[in-house]
C-alpha cells in the first residue's frame, strides 16, 4: 500500500516544496514594499476607508488583526480584517494589501458572481477538506476485496473535487479583487508610479500562491482518480 502511494508523496513533496518558494519569495517582497513609505503618508486603514467609500461602501468596517499576512475579508460580518503590519503602517505593501482586501468588499457589494459561487461552496467544502481524502484512502484499500470499494472511492474523488473546484473558483476572484485594488489605487493617484510598481509586484506574487495551491489540488486529484479508476479494471 505504501508503495502504490509513492507518486502522491511526490506530489505532495513538490507541490509543498513550490509553495514554501512562492511564500518565502511573496514573505521577501512584502518586506521589501514595506521599506517603500508612501509620499502620501496614509496608512493601510486610511487607505481601505478611503477606497470603501470612494466605491459608495458605508456599512464594512476596517479592523486590525494579530498575525502577518493574516489580511482577509470577511463577508459575514462585513469587516476589512488587516494585520498590524498593514492597519498601521505607510508603505507600498500596506497599500496593495488595504486595496486588496477591499476589492473583496467591492465584490461582496456588487453581488460579483465568482465570489458569490465561491461563498455559496464553502460550508460543502468544509466538510469535503476533512472527510475526502480518507474516503478515498480507504475505498482504495477495499477495491481489492469487495466491490463496494470502488463506490466509496468515487464518493470520496467527488467530495475531493469539490475542493479542487473551490481552489480554482479563487482565481478569479483574487485576480479581480487585486485588479480593482490597483485600478483604484492609480486612478485616484494614492500612490506614485514607482510606488504602484511596488504594490502592484507584491499582489502579483500573493495571487500566485493561490495558483500553487489551485494546480497542487488539481494534481493530487487526478492521481487519486488514476488510482481508482484504473483499480476499478
Amino acid at each position: 500500500m505504501l508503495g502504490g502511494y509513492m507518486g502522491y508523496y511526490i506530489i505532495v513533496g513538490a507541490i509543498g516544496l513550490i509553495s514554501m518558494l512562492v511564500s518565502s519569495k511573496l514573505k521577501s517582497k512584502f518586506n521589501h514594499y514595506s521599506k517603500i513609505q508612501l509620499r502620501n503618508g496614509m496608512s493601510g486603514a486610511e487607505i481601505a476607508e478611503k477606497m470603501l467609500r470612494d466605491n459608495g461602501i458605508s456599512d464594512v468596517q476596517v479592523v486590525s488583526v494579530a498575525g502577518m499576512l493574516t489580511d482577509h475579508y470577511n463577508p459575514r460580518n462585513k469587516t476589512v480584517n488587516l494585520s498590524e503590519g498593514v492597519y498601521h503602517k505607510r508603505n507600498a505593501a500596506a497599500a496593495a494589501v488595504a486595496a486588496h482586501e477591499c476589492g473583496h468588499a467591492i465584490q461582496h457589494a456588487t453581488a460579483y458572481s465568482w465570489l458569490t459561487m465561491r461563498s455559496q461552496l464553502v460550508p460543502l467544502v468544509n466538510i469535503s477538506s476533512k472527510m475526502s481524502m480518507w474516503v478515498i484512502i480507504g475505498g482504495v484499500g477495499l477495491m481489492a476485496s469487495t466491490q463496494i470499494g470502488g463506490t466509496i472511492a468515487l464518493i470520496g474523488l467527488a467530495l475531493y473535487a469539490v475542493g479542487t473546484l473551490f481552489s480554482f473558483i479563487t482565481l478569479p476572484v483574487e485576480y479581480d479583487a487585486s485588479n480593482r485594488a490597483l485600478a483604484w489605487l492609480k486612478a485616484e493617484n494614492v500612490v506614485t508610479q514607482d510606488e504602484y510598481a511596488g504594490s502592484q509586484d507584491a499582489l502579483k506574487w500573493a495571487a500566485r500562491t493561490y495558483v500553487v495551491a489551485a494546480v497542487g489540488s488539481l494534481a493530487t486529484l487526478l492521481y487519486f482518480a488514476l488510482q481508482v479508476f484504473g483499480g476499478r479494471r
